[in-house]
C-alpha cells in the first residue's frame, strides 16, 4: 500500500501534459498583466504628484503665495491622475480581453 507521502512525491515529480486549460490561464495572465503593471505605475506616480503639490501647498516645500497656488494645481494633477487611474485600467484590461480572448476559448474548446 503506496503512502501518501510516496504519492504525493510521485504526483509532484512527474511530468504533467500539457491541456488547453494550462495554456488558456497562461493567457489570461498574459492579458492581464499590462494593465495591472499600468494601474501601478500610474497610481504610484499620480500619488507622488499629489504628495508634492500637498508639500507645496502647506509651505513644507517653499513659502509664499506662489508656493502654495502652484502646489495647488500640482496637487489638482496629482488627484486627476490618480483620479482617471481606474477608468484607463478598465478600458486597457477590456481591450486586453477583446485581443486575447478568443485565444483564450479556443485553448479552453481543445480539451473538451
Amino acid at each position: 500500500m503506496k503512502s501518501f507521502e510516496e504519492e504525493r512525491l510521485r504526483a509532484e515529480y512527474t511530468p504533467k501534459a500539457k491541456t488547453g486549460l494550462d495554456e488558456a490561464i497562461k493567457l489570461d495572465r498574459k492579458a492581464k498583466r499590462g494593465p495591472t503593471i499600468l494601474a501601478f505605475v500610474l497610481g504610484t506616480i499620480g500619488a507622488l504628484v499629489l504628495g508634492v503639490g500637498m508639500c507645496l501647498a502647506m509651505q513644507v516645500i517653499g513659502s509664499g503665495t506662489p508656493a502654495v497656488v502652484l502646489g495647488v494645481i500640482i496637487g489638482i494633477v496629482g488627484i486627476a491622475t490618480v483620479g482617471a487611474n481606474y477608468p484607463i485600467y478598465t478600458r486597457f484590461l477590456k481591450a486586453q480581453k477583446e485581443k486575447y480572448g478568443s485565444a483564450i476559448l479556443l485553448a479552453l474548446k481543445q480539451d473538451e
